[in-house]
C-alpha cells in the first residue's frame, strides 16, 4: 500500500489507553530493577545462561522471574514509544521532532552517564564500597572495574557508549530509531511482511550492533509505529487472543526454560541454549500480549488510587538510578549479611524495593526543590503531581 494511503494517527489518546501506558511505564520498570537485581551464578543473564549454583526453592523462582516471566519488559517499552512518537506524525517537522528529541533523551543520557561516573569515582574512594564495585564485576572492561584502572579514551568510551548505569543504552537506542523515524516509517508502511519478516528473524537471532542497533528495539518499536499509523484499535484483544491459553504459555515457557537453566552445570551445550532461547522468545512475546490484553482489571484497580498515579510519575526516575545502585549494594548485603536464611532469595525479593524507595525518595526531593534542574535530568518527564 502506497505510503499516502496510511490512515491518519489519533491525536488525542483514549483516557483508559492513557492510563495503561502510565501504568506498564512505570511496571516495566520496577520489573527491570528485578531482572537486573539477579543475584546468583553466573550473574550476567542471556536467554541461554545456565545457573551454576544447586536447584533449591529460592534459586529457581530468581531464575523464573529475572531470565523469564519478567523479560517482556523491554519489548512493551519499546512498543509503547514507537506508538506514541507515531502518534504524533506529522505534527510538526521531523527536524523539530529530533531537537526536542535531543533535549528529552540525548541530554539525559549524557548527564546520567555523568554523574554515575562522578558517582563511581567517589565510592572507590571509600574501601568498603570499592570491593562492591570490584565484587559486582559489571564493568565492560574486565577484569579491570575501577575507573582509576582505565585510560582516558576507555574513561570517553564510559561515558558516552558504555555508561556504567548500563540500562542507559535503551534512550541511546530510542533516541536512534527516532532519528530514523522517516525510514522507519516508510518500511513498515511500504513493506510490513518484509521489515517485520526480516527484524523478526534477527531477534530470534539475538543479531545486534551495539550502540546502533539492537533487532528488539527494531521490531518493537517499529511494531509500535505501525500500530499507530494504521490507526489499529490496541485496547480490544484480537479475535485470536485467548487469555488463558496465552497466560499458560508465558508462564509455562518461562518455567520450562528455568528447569533447563538448572540441567546445563558448567558446559555449554549448543542444542540446551538453542532450545532456551526459543522458549525465552516464546516467553517474551506471550507475556507481553498476556499483560497488555489480559490485565485490564489490575490496570483500573491501580490507576484508581491516587498515590499510585503519583508514583507514575517517577518511573524515569527508578529507570535512571536504579543501576549499578542495586547491584554495588548487592554486594555489600551478601557480604555483611553472611549466616542470615535464605540471604540470596531474601535480598532479590526486599533490596528492589528499598532502591525504588530511595528512587522516588531522590526524585521527590529534586521536582519540590530544584523543578528546573530535575525537568533537565528526566527530560521533562513526571513534573505533573498526580
Amino acid at each position: 500500500m502506497p505510503l499516502t494511503q496510511a490512515t491518519p494517527a489519533p491525536t488525542r489518546l483514549d483516557p483508559f489507553l492513557s492510563q495503561k501506558l502510565r501504568f506498564w511505564s512505570l511496571v516495566a520498570m520496577i520489573l527491570l530493577i528485578y531482572v537486573h537485581a539477579y543475584n546468583l551464578h553466573p550473574r550476567y543473564l542471556q536467554p541461554f545462561t545456565p545457573v551454576q549454583e544447586p536447584l533449591t526453592p529460592g534459586t529457581w523462582l530468581q531464575y523464573f522471574l529475572a531470565n523469564g516471566l519478567l523479560r517482556f519488559r523491554i519489548p512493551i517499552l519499546f512498543a509503547i514509544s514507537g506508538y506514541l512518537f507515531a502518534l504524533r506524525d506529522g505534527a510538526e517537522p521531523h527536524k523539530q521532532r529530533v531537537k526536542r528529541r535531543l533535549r528529552t533523551l540525548g541530554l539525559p543520557y549524557l548527564l546520567w552517564s555523568l554523574i554515575w561516573l562522578a558517582v563511581l569515582w567517589g565510592l572507590e574512594q571509600f574501601p568498603v564500597t570499592r570491593q562492591a564495585i570490584v565484587d559486582a564485576e559489571i564493568s565492560p572492561f574486565w577484569p579491570r572495574q575501577l575507573l582509576s584502572q582505565l585510560t582516558v579514551s576507555e574513561l570517553l568510551v564510559r561515558w558516552l557508549v558504555l555508561p556504567a548505569a548500563f540500562q542507559l543504552w535503551f534512550l541511546r537506542s530510542l533516541l536512534l530509531y527516532n532519528l530514523a523515524y522517516p525510514w522507519l516509517k516508510k518500511a513498515v508502511l511500504r513493506r510490513p511482511k518484509v521489515y517485520f519478516g526480516i527484524v523478526g528473524v534477527l531477534w530470534l537471532a539475538m543479531f545486534s550492533l551495539p550502540p546502533i542497533f539492537e533487532a528488539e528495539g527494531l521490531l518493537f518499536f517499529g511494531l509500535g509505529v505501525w500500530l499507530a499509523l494504521r490507526n489499529k484499535d490496541v485496547l480490544t484483544p484480537p479475535r485470536w487472543f485467548r487469555p488463558w491459553l496465552f497466560a499458560g504459555v508465558w508462564v509455562g515457557a518461562s518455567a520450562l526454560q528455568t528447569w533447563l537453566a538448572f540441567q546445563g552445570g558448567n558446559g555449554f551445550q549448543l542444542p540446551m541454549a538453542l532450545g532456551m532461547l526459543t522458549l525465552h522468545k516464546v516467553g517474551e512475546a506471550s507475556g507481553m500480549l498476556t499483560a497488555w490484553f489480559a490485565l485490564n482489571g489490575l490496570v483500573r484497580w491501580f490507576m484508581a488510587w491516587g498515590w499510585f498515579r503519583w508514583l507514575t510519575g517517577f518511573s524515569f526516575m527508578i529507570y535512571v538510578l536504579h543501576v549499578p545502585f542495586v547491584n554495588y549494594a548487592t554486594e555489600l548485603v551478601l557480604r555483611y549479611g553472611r549466616g542470615v536464611p535464605h540471604l540470596h532469595l531474601l535480598t532479590y525479593l526486599c533490596l528492589p524495593l528499598l532502591v525504588i524507595l530511595a528512587s522516588v525518595g531522590l526524585g521527590a526531593l529534586l521536582r519540590w526543590a530544584v523543578p528546573g534542574i530535575y525537568a533537565t535530568l528526566t527530560g521533562g518527564r513526571g513534573l505533573a503531581t498526580s
